[in-house]
């Protein structure tokens, strides 16, 4: 039954190349430059809007370089699939959104010792390496772990992450943190020309002119940016020629709450890993029930921990699957999962060398901030869509309400947290950890009667 599903899924999708097909070279390339420009944006603005905030300077480029080689290394992984590892599926991976808030929060605590750039690389690496064990265990369990992190759950720490980053954004599009021009006429004129560009790509009929609106907005302001003097490649000269990776560059060191956060993140993006497989099996005309479905799914979310801990050792930020990659298959036609190794071969060589980082670095925040403030609030609108699907019953109301409450409270407030010692104060300063614990508790603790929905 499951096969008759599968093959009536992919005679309506009307793929050239199915699963296993072997494009030929040329189709293949044109496919992956596809992919690569969806995902492109994705996968370097964490490393941008973090190295901004944390003033990482001079690091950025390298980090830029990492960033694309450890997607495109994870991007193989999970097409190849070897002794189980991977969905064996056209699975791009990129660094992910849900992970920047908690980790700007740790370069803060690291910040707030008096470390530097490499203490603070130091603490943000080493505590996502070893978070990437917690998805890495739950990828055993991933079928009980949906009883327990419900779509409700889901959907409210998702929506406090896009939440939460919507200041990172509109900081930027007004100049950035501690900016002496911060809110100027030209910044905002700046930042909103690229804002409205990515929502006029994103009003277009033509389905391409969508996927690369972000791509598209920035081009624009760097173009716009260069000409009113803000753009400067001086620093393009000290850089070398090859980005090598370097495992482990700025050493040990862990702090439990920073640590605390991004575990729960991860988490969550073992939920969002299962749903994207789950979209692309559909996209792609696989069975999307029974033990090869389960197993595919299990493999695929084994791999986005593996790739997170490879993330970490080679001093870049967690990877997860890119749901957007799935419109670029469905546009398409080529779900062949071969394609994937064209992909990672050109995230792999783009990252080599530093100089795409250090023209990226130049990248004015006005121009960054118009593009990201859009990018955040999608977050928070895919969280409320999770949610939308959600039976609004008297119980569910109190757990959103609550979470959303608390969460949203303490980034409101975050005096609130001023007198509690200073492992409950870094700890529950984070609007994501704070509502999301309390989603988590209360989902499990409330009782799930037949409480009536709510209109």
């Amino acid at each position: 039954m499951a096969e008759t599903s599968a093959q009536t899924i992919a005679q309506t999708n009307d793929l050239v190349y199915a699963l296993d097909d072997t494009p030929a070279f040329t189709e293949s390339t044109f496919a992956a430059i596809q992919h690569v420009l969806a995902s492109f944006v994705g996968i370097i603005t964490p490393t941008l809007v973090i190295g901004g905030v944390l003033g990482l300077g001079s690091h950025i480029p390298y980090l830029i370089s990492m960033a694309l080689i450890v997607s495109g290394v994870a991007t193989f992984i999970q097409a190849r699939r070897t002794l189980g590892v991977g969905a064996g599926m056209l699975c791009v991976q990129g660094t992910s959104f849900a992970f920047l808030g908690s980790i700007l929060a740790a370069g803060f605590i690291a910040k707030g010792k008096g470390g530097g750039p490499d203490e603070i690389l130091s603490l943000i690496f080493t505590i996502c390496f070893f978070g990437a064990f917690v998805e890495i265990f739950l990828s055993q369990f991933i079928g009980k772990l949906k009883n327990v992190v419900t779509p409700l759950v889901t959907g409210i720490v998702i929506t406090l992450i896009g939440l939460s980053l919507i200041k990172v954004g509109m900081t930027d599009l007004a100049g950035g943190f501690k900016a002496k021009d911060l809110g100027s006429p030209q910044n905002l004129m700046l930042g909103g020309t690229v804002l409205f560009v990515v929502i006029f790509m994103n009003a277009m009929k033509n389905q391409w002119l969508r996927i690369s609106s972000i791509a598209i907005g920035l081009i624009v302001g760097f173009i716009i940016a260069w000409f009113m003097g803000k753009v400067n490649f001086d620093n393009l000269a000290g850089l070398p020629l090859l980005s090598i990776p370097m495992p482990f560059k700025y050493g040990f060191s862990f702090d439990l709450t920073a640590f605390i956060p991004i575990a729960i993140i991860y988490v969550i993006t073992a939920i969002e890993t299962t749903g994207d497989i789950t979209a692309n099996c559909v996209i792609s005309g696989q069975e999307i029930e029974g033990e090869k479905y389960r197993n595919r799914v299990k493999g695929g979310v084994l791999a986005d921990g593996i790739n997170s801990m490879i993330a970490a050792t080679l001093n870049t930020f967690p990877n997860t699957t890119f749901s957007q990659n799935n419109g670029v298959i469905q546009l398409t036609g080529i779900a062949s999962r071969h394609v994937g190794y064209y992909i990672a071969a050109i995230l792999i060589i783009l990252g080599l060398f530093p100089v795409v980082g250090g023209v990226l670095q130049n990248m004015p925040k006005p121009v960054l901030g118009g593009a990201t403030l859009v990018m955040f609030a999608m977050v928070a609108a895919a969280g409320v869509r999770i949610l939308k699907r959600v039976p609004m019953t008297r119980r569910s109301m109190l757990i959103i309400a609550v979470s959303f409450g608390l969460g949203l409270g303490v980034m409101m407030v975050p005096e609130v947290t001023a007198q509690l010692p200073k492992l409950a104060k870094n700890l529950f300063s984070s609007p994501v950890t704070t509502g999301g614990l309390a989603a988590i508790i209360l989902n499990l603790i409330l009782p799930r009667n037949n409480t009536p929905t709510l209109n």
